[in-house]
């Protein structure tokens, strides 16, 4: 499999200059690609350019060969799923926010069956984001893009979360993470992604 998303000289413009600029990278389309670098380096911005949540100022991103922009953008985002930080409950139920696969996706993600009935909003941070996830894979994904998907999570959550990620990864989704983690980001990476930000 060759790359499933390519940065080409890209530059992203914030309020003081450029967030990110001359930004050049591939995503290969096996395993799991993390982001690491420090607060305010931008590793948010590119994540998110993946599904056009954000487009670039200047230069290309590449999915699947192609201009993402060439897209319909909701066609694009089913197929790349983003998960942010914070895990966003939809009303309803757990089984209502995953969909019709829900007992299936439950199990495939680490939660029991029991929560299907529960409402979503009560879940704790770890079963939400395992729940996000398990909502986004409903969507059968070619790409999953995780911005900081530990971050808010206990330490043993975070060991669950991590060891689910590699899983999908594994299994053969193309997964993307953002993390400032440099230990986690080698614990887990098949490639890493290293970025510096822009100097003031």
């Amino acid at each position: 499999m060759g790359d499933r998303f390519e940065y080409r000289d890209v530059r992203v413009d914030g309020d003081d200059g450029p967030i990110i600029e001359h930004f050049s990278a591939h995503i290969p389309g096996e395993g799991l690609t993390v982001i690491v670098g420090p607060s305010g380096a931008g590793k948010t911005t590119l994540l998110r350019l993946l599904n056009r949540l954000d487009d670039p100022d200047a230069g290309t991103v590449m999915f699947e060969g192609r201009d993402a922009r060439v897209y319909d953008v909701l066609e694009l985002r089913r197929r790349v799923q983003y998960v942010g930080q914070v895990p966003v409950t939809f009303p309803g139920t757990v089984a209502d926010n995953v969909g019709d696969r829900w007992e299936e996706l439950l199990d495939r993600v680490g939660l029991p069956l029991a929560l299907g009935p529960r409402m979503a909003d009560v879940l704790s941070v770890g079963e939400a984001q395992r729940m996000c996830l398990a909502r986004s894979m409903a969507r059968d994904p070619e790409a999953l893009i995780l911005d900081e998907p530990t971050s808010a999570l206990d330490t043993a959550s975070k060991g669950g979360i991590e060891r689910l990620i590699r899983t999908l990864a594994d299994g053969g989704l193309t997964v993307v993470m953002v993390t400032h983690d440099p230990a986690q980001a080698a614990a887990l990476a098949d490639r890493m992604i290293e970025v510096e930000g822009q100097r003031r």
